[in-house]
């Protein structure tokens, strides 16, 4: 029986994740799921979309959601800068955008540094946490990004955007 560490099969293989910031928190996404790095422009907005969903671009034809995570995250109000990112993701065939504070680097982590995401109870929502990654002094929080992006509260689901 093969265990599992979070949601990531315990392989001998490492897993590469774009390290983020948001406030003073450093997260982690899946590398498969990036498409591109884009500075922050920008974007159209739509009436009557949820506050985290800023608006939208035209990304060389396609229309793409944005969404600023420090707003989703409720980690007060974001500014953008010069160092403030947009991470074009590729999640069921979509493309969607998602605002972050800064890019760090890739980070390789091997199963055995990556811890299951703990229990918050029904009060606060986690089931988009894949886990935490440790790396020397640092912490990432693991986000599954197709999970996140999906929920009906990121009003961003098939229905939603049709």
């Amino acid at each position: 029986m093969q265990s599992t560490t979070g949601n990531f099969p315990a392989a001998a293989t490492a897993l590469e994740f774009l390290a983020f910031r948001l406030g003073q928190e450093e997260y982690g996404v899946d590398i498969q799921k990036v498409q591109e790095l884009r500075r922050y422009e920008k974007v159209t907005c739509i009436a009557n979309a949820p506050g985290h969903l800023k608006g939208v671009v035209n990304l060389r034809g396609i229309i793409v959601p944005i969404v600023d995570m420090r707003i989703k995250f409720n980690l007060g109000t974001p500014t953008y800068d010069q160092f403030t990112v947009v991470i074009i993701l590729n999640i069921a065939s979509r493309v969607m955008g998602m605002v972050v504070d800064s890019v760090s680097d890739v980070i390789t982590l091997g199963p055995e540094q990556i811890r299951p995401a703990p229990e918050m109870g029904a009060a606060l929502d986690t089931d988009y946490l894949t886990g935490l990654g440790t790396l020397e002094e640092r912490m990432l929080i693991l986000v599954d990004i197709d999970k996140l992006m999906s929920s009906d509260d990121m009003g961003l689901t098939s229905s939603t955007l049709q």
